[in-house]
């Protein structure tokens, strides 16, 4: 019955490779995959306040309008793609498989509700069932202020706009944790320098912030 079930659903909504959108058994399809990993690379940068940022891409190009179609235009099957270009990199699953939890950064339930989902919690869960040990936590913190779109804003509004905006509702999981916070893109470090301040104000021992790219 559920195999049944399955393919009926795979004949309805047939695979379609991530990068190249022709129906593929696969994620990524072996001639987009060699392609992408001309450019994908493990990043890291080391910051003062400890905390690490690590990335794959440059936000640009192709991979600027996967990311853009997936969070604005109504396209949330590209989580497996994108979850695959983390998973595929040796480099980056070594890396991610160092931590205890992975956190999307969360948005306001009404921009939310307005997308249907938040772009970032979408691939988090889909990486995290691949790690070893490394849970997935949701309700760890949450978005309190509807602000303004940080991308309408310049460096020192986009500082100003996230102050106060993050609560953590439960530390008693987060104690003493390595945590990875997830999210799409690294523009000014604004929204993650914020969740990681509140974060270890709440008892976390280390955090690193993840993304796909960097703008």
């Amino acid at each position: 019955m559920v195999k049944d079930i399955q393919n009926l659903l795979n004949f309805i909504y047939p695979q379609v490779c991530f990068w190249c959108d022709t129906i593929k058994k696969e994620s990524i399809c072996s001639n987009c995959d060699k392609e992408i990993k001309k450019f994908s690379k493990f990043n890291i940068e080391k910051f003062p306040n400890g905390m690490e940022h690590v990335y794959l891409f440059k936000y640009e190009g192709k991979i600027r309008q996967k990311i853009i179609d997936f969070k604005f235009n109504e396209k949330p099957y590209l989580k497996n793609g994108f979850a695959m270009l983390f998973l595929q990199n040796k480099e980056m699953y070594s890396y991610l498989n160092k931590y205890d939890i992975i956190i999307p950064v969360p948005i306001h339930k009404y921009k939310e509700k307005n997308r249907g989902y938040n772009q970032s919690e979408l691939i988090a869960k889909q990486i995290s069932k691949s790690l070893k040990n490394v849970k997935l936590e949701k309700n760890i913190i949450k978005k309190i202020v509807n602000n303004k779109q940080q991308s309408t804003l310049n460096l020192k509004d986009r500082k100003e706009n996230v102050k106060n905006v993050y609560k953590v509702l439960d530390n008693k999981k987060i104690i003493g944790k390595n945590i990875i916070l997830f999210d799409d893109v690294y523009t000014t470090g604004s929204t993650i320098n914020e969740c990681d301040k509140v974060l270890k104000q709440a008892g976390a021992k280390k955090v690193a912030a993840v993304t796909i790219a960097k703008d």
